[in-house]
């Protein structure tokens, strides 16, 4: 098979499909560039960067070569799902090779927004001394922590969480049967998740028709609320968010993901009391060879 890695590969998964005799290309193309070169691929490999949209599906039915897109990740947002699929194009993701990874930065974000740790440095590289202004840290032993979406990297979240003594609720449309009694983390309403969390973490998928952390639902939310997002940045009402902030409603706020990428809200991601980093959730070098290998799974059954 000739397959397109657009987004690059894991070096090992690489090799092995090219052991197996497979024809790995490793090449990003702009759009209009990617909907001429996917005409001559059984396979193409994206992670978030490429947008795979009706022109490019459509591009690939006129020569009906390609059979299956795989995202190296979670989220099949950046990909017409639906439309492909309506075309004979399958496709597949790799949903459980980055969840331990997200789950842990989105720890890491807690971490920093309750002890001040990225603004804190910060002003340590401009040579300042700031040991009064961030002295009156929390700890997160004893807060409660409300999950919103409550899928593999949200579980994930919940085990860590609840192992430095945090009390972990969640919410998610739908209800794993026996995850409750599994991981002693109970589902809640939205509301009642607002109301009692001292931390919210997103981890749903794009939503349609509005966002998760809006005005509405910022008012519902207890004064100093700590909000982290590693889903997707449409998740959030980022102009919402930087009011809260600014007003205080919001203690912190810990991003790996924006609206617009690369990211474009100065005023939100240079916040004082935001912790930020560029869409790195699954970019561990174990999360990376998991995704590979899953990817090489994935085509060789499907190829079968």
């Amino acid at each position: 098979m000739r397959i397109l890695a657009s987004d690059g590969m894991e070096k090992n998964a690489v090799a092995t499909l090219r052991a197996q005799g497979h024809e790995v290309v490793e090449q990003f193309y702009e759009p209009a560039e990617l909907a001429e070169q996917v005409k001559n691929f059984d396979v193409l490999v994206v992670r978030s960067a490429t947008k795979v949209r009706v022109p490019i599906i459509d591009a690939a039915c006129e020569t009906g070569r390609l059979k299956l897109i795989i995202r190296g990740g979670v989220g099949i947002d950046n990909i017409d799902h639906e439309y492909a699929e309506s075309k004979g194009i399958k496709v597949m993701n790799t949903p459980r090779a980055s969840s331990r990874s997200v789950a842990e930065l989105a720890l890491g974000h807690m971490l920093s927004c309750a002890r001040f740790i990225s603004i804190a440095g910060h002003t340590m590289r401009e040579d300042k001394w700031e040991k009064k202004a961030y002295g009156k840290g929390i700890e997160l032993g004893g807060r409660t922590l409300g999950i919103v979406g409550y899928g593999r990297i949200g579980q994930a979240l919940g085990k860590l969480a609840k192992a430095i003594g945090m009390n972990v609720i969640a919410f998610d449309i739908h209800h794993v049967p026996g995850i409750e009694e599994q991981l002693g983390i109970p589902y809640v309403e939205m509301d009642e998740l607002l109301a009692k969390s001292d931390f919210i973490s997103v981890h749903a998928p794009a939503v349609d028709g509005g966002k998760l952390i809006n005005a509405e639902n910022i008012a519902k939310m207890k004064d100093g609320v700590i909000i982290i997002n590693t889903s997707r940045g449409s998740n959030v009402d980022e102009d919402a968010l930087l009011e809260a902030l600014n007003s205080g409603k919001v203690r912190s706020a810990g991003l790996d993901v924006f609206a617009d990428e690369p990211a474009t809200n100065h005023a939100l991601y240079s916040h004082p009391m935001v912790s930020c980093t560029p869409h790195i959730g699954a970019a561990t070098k174990e999360a990376q060879t998991r995704i590979g290998a899953e990817i090489v799974d994935i085509i060789g059954k499907f190829f079968a």
